[in-house]
């Protein structure tokens, strides 16, 4: 029988209205017990528990009041409930069994979540959450064996909003149960190790030469690579590292975390101020990279070839019978012995692992320390969602960006999945052929590299993908509906931050819906970026006031909280003063939740303009000038929105153009008018309207291929103070 702990019994009402996320049979049967059986149970006629928990609790003499939610008033329901807590007989809504993924929040439809402010009666949120002992398992309903907790919480206001209040609570401590678990508190470097113990065979595959590493004679390079590392640089706390993804990079990664040493993700596209800025704030002294990657990378600001690493060089050096016998250890020594004679274990769960970079879109990049604790939490909890079995996964975002770390590195080798590796995520030929050769099953792109393959595919190239993960920027629907009608594949939107290590929410593909069952909790919303993942919880401020909460359902900022999430920038402790709050990180996106938990995105806070006392967002101006311009995403970033101090309004909008028809400055009253009337037509805002157009040569964007919001902001300020006549505004 499954193992289950109670937790909050201070919080019980007798009587009281519960409200779970779902409940197993025990979980049914114990709060039944801490009740003293004085409980009715709301049953749907339609929405049926499982078996076993009817079973149970009929051997119980439980009483089940059946009702028809589709059939039922606001008002009926409220009847019944109050004469049952009138009797002295505490009520609880006992979910039953929708079509849903694994892994979701609860079992509850939003459709019951929507009318529970109707019956104005308090709800006592109860949360169960299923955990394992291992990263899989850690915290999925896909082992239902396993331990069980079940926690009371604190009764909510009744009301309107209250589904909000109730989702909000249950996300809240579905962190907090996630937070507690022992698993996390080893190290990344151990569970690595162990894992790649556990599947020696499993291939990390070459996608530029076509040749196979195994796990284990990749963990016995690295572990000599670590010894060497140790022995001739013993002072370095932190490593540079300057490597696409390949195999290379993931000994050179292994064999620093084996050594003590962090690996800092160095960005090799970023400009020439940002890489030696990152060098200077993570205070490097060495870097490993390859000889022939540095060849293609003349224009990179490499340090001294003193201070350079040639992990090929380095490799060539080891003694073959030294070779010979870390592989034969890494294939066949004890995971647990291994793990000791390699040092791997001596790191703590809080311990930095990696450090990454901020891409910089709005200003200098921010060094950001994980942990090994919140690199495992995020593998475990993108396991607990994503379909792994028989995963295969192609590996070509490099490992600076954290998606290309966590997703397409850390989680192929903690979970002991093969992995294809290629070194330009720009490739897109080559890559198309590498899914369809190899058949790999996940691909995790930005919307501009999936808008590359979809030209250079041929029809069946993606016959074997069952997740294509999409992130960093907006994915625009004519992008996937692309993909759906050509492919028959999902483009499946997600969200990540890499201060959040960094997957916080995706989209999946749904479950097929059940006959006999009306109800069914969605894997994915179009439009959105995708549930929470188990264990991150989020909340709600106004834009302009952090101690205002909003309800999870109204436009806000973006608060998130979980083990994944980091403890401050490097070298910024007034910064992380203002994001960092009792373990909440404020984010900077606006967005909202449905009741199902879905979060949609409404653009960074930065990309927002105060006007009127309106907050008007400038990707939604960007959006619907392009669809009156008949601009295609094919054409690549033409204009850009951009908010401009104002000396009557505060703040006004101004667009940046590369469209010939903008460029004649003498033109301009005109073609803001023409602007202004095509937005109306969309039933676009006035206030929307850019009030300047400002002429440039092409839009400033970072390597990254996103928009350069610092530059962008100055480039209009600039030409602002010194206009041009008819002439496309110099660059700066």
């Amino acid at each position: 029988m499954p193992k289950l702990t109670i937790s909050g019994r201070d919080n019980l009402q007798r009587p009281g209205f519960y409200m779970p996320n779902r409940l197993s049979a025990e979980a049914a049967c114990a709060l039944h017990e801490l009740l003293d059986g004085r409980v009715s149970y709301l049953v749907d006629e339609h929405f049926p528990p499982a078996e076993p928990t009817i079973r149970a609790l009929r051997q119980r003499h439980a009483r089940l009041l059946s009702f028809d939610f589709r059939q039922s008033s606001p008002r009926g329901m409220r009847e019944l409930m109050l004469s049952e807590l009138e009797a002295g007989r505490s009520l609880i809504f006992l979910p039953g069994e929708p079509a849903r993924l694994i892994g979701t929040l609860s079992n509850v439809p939003s459709p019951f979540l929507q009318h529970l402010g109707s019956v104005h009666i308090a709800p006592v949120p109860v949360f169960l959450g299923y955990y394992g002992e291992s990263l899989d398992t850690l915290s999925s309903d896909r082992n239902t064996e396993g331990r069980q907790q079940l926690c009371i919480l604190p009764k909510l206001a009744a009301g309107p909003q209250a589904g909000a209040r109730l989702l909000a609570a249950w996300l809240e401590q579905s962190a907090a149960a996630f937070n507690e678990q022992q698993a996390l508190s080893g190290s990344l470097t151990e569970q690595l190790v162990r894992s790649m113990r556990r599947h020696p065979d499993t291939p990390i595959i070459d996608g530029m030469t076509g040749k196979s590493l195994s796990f284990a004679r990749a963990l016995g390079v690295a572990l000599l690579v670590a010894r060497r590392l140790k022995r001739d640089y013993p002072g370095d706390k932190r490593i540079g590292l300057l490597l696409p993804p390949s195999a290379g990079a993931v000994i050179a990664t292994l064999a620093c975390l084996i050594a003590g040493i962090t690996p800092v993700m160095l960005n090799y596209v970023s400009s020439h101020s940002a890489f030696t800025s990152a060098v200077r704030r993570a205070e490097l002294r060495r870097f490993i990279t390859a000889r022939a990657f540095r060849e293609k990378l003349p224009q990179l600001p490499w340090p001294d070839d003193s201070q350079l690493i040639y992990i090929e060089k380095l490799i060539a050096s080891l003694s073959k019978a030294a070779l010979i016998g870390s592989i034969l250890m890494a294939r066949s020594a004890p995971a647990g012995l291994l793990s000791l004679a390699s040092g791997a274990g001596r790191r703590r769960d809080r311990d930095e692992a990696v450090i990454l970079f901020t891409s910089g879109s709005s200003g200098e990049p921010k060094g950001v320390v994980l942990t090994h604790r919140m690199l495992l939490a995020n593998v475990a909890q993108s396991a607990a969602r994503l379909d792994l079995h028989d995963a295969r996964f192609l590996s070509s975002l490099p490992l600076f960006h954290s998606f290309g770390l966590t997703v397409t590195m850390l989680l192929p080798l903690l979970m002991g999945r093969p992995m294809c590796t290629h070194p330009n995520p720009t490739e897109a030929r080559s890559l198309c052929e590498l899914v369809r050769r190899h058949r790999l099953t996940l691909i995790c792109a930005t919307p501009t590299f999936a808008r590359a393959m979809l030209r250079r595919a041929r029809d069946d190239s993606f016959a074997s993908v069952k997740q294509f993960i999409v992130g960093a920027e907006k994915l625009r629907p004519e992008l996937a509906a692309e993909y759906r009608e050509r492919f028959g594949v999902e483009l499946l939107e997600g969200y990540g931050l890499t201060e959040a290590s960094p997957v916080c929410s995706v989209n999946l593909p749904d479950e097929p819906l059940r006959e006999n069952c009306p109800y069914y909790i969605p894997g994915r919303v179009a439009g959105s970026v995708g549930a929470p993942l188990p264990g991150i919880a989020v909340r709600l401020t106004a834009p302009d006031d952090d101690n205002r909460l909003l309800p999870l359902t109204e436009q806000g900022m973006i608060w998130l909280k979980g083990a994944n999430i980091f403890d401050g920038y490097l070298g910024l402790p007034e910064l992380n003063a203002d994001i960092l709050r009792d373990g909440w990180y404020k984010t900077g996106d606006l967005g909202r939740l449905d009741l199902n938990g879905f979060i949609t995105l409404d653009g960074r806070l930065a990309r927002f303009s105060k006007i009127g006392g309106e907050m008007v967002p400038h990707e939604g101006v960007e959006q619907a000038l392009a669809r009156l311009l008949k601009l295609s995403t094919d054409d690549g970033i033409r204009l850009a929105v951009t908010g401009v101090a104002d000396a009557q309004k505060g703040e006004v909008l101004a667009l940046l153009s590369t469209l010939p028809e903008h460029r004649l400055h003498s033109e301009e009253a005109r073609l803001l008018a023409e602007l202004r009337d095509g937005l109306s037509s969309l039933n676009i805002p006035n206030l929307w309207a850019p009030k300047h157009i400002i002429p440039v040569e092409e839009i400033p964007l970072l390597p990254t291929g996103k928009l350069d919001l610092r530059a962008c902001r100055l480039l209009a300020e600039e030409s602002l103070r010194h206009p041009a006549a008819d002439k496309a505004a110099p660059q700066p």
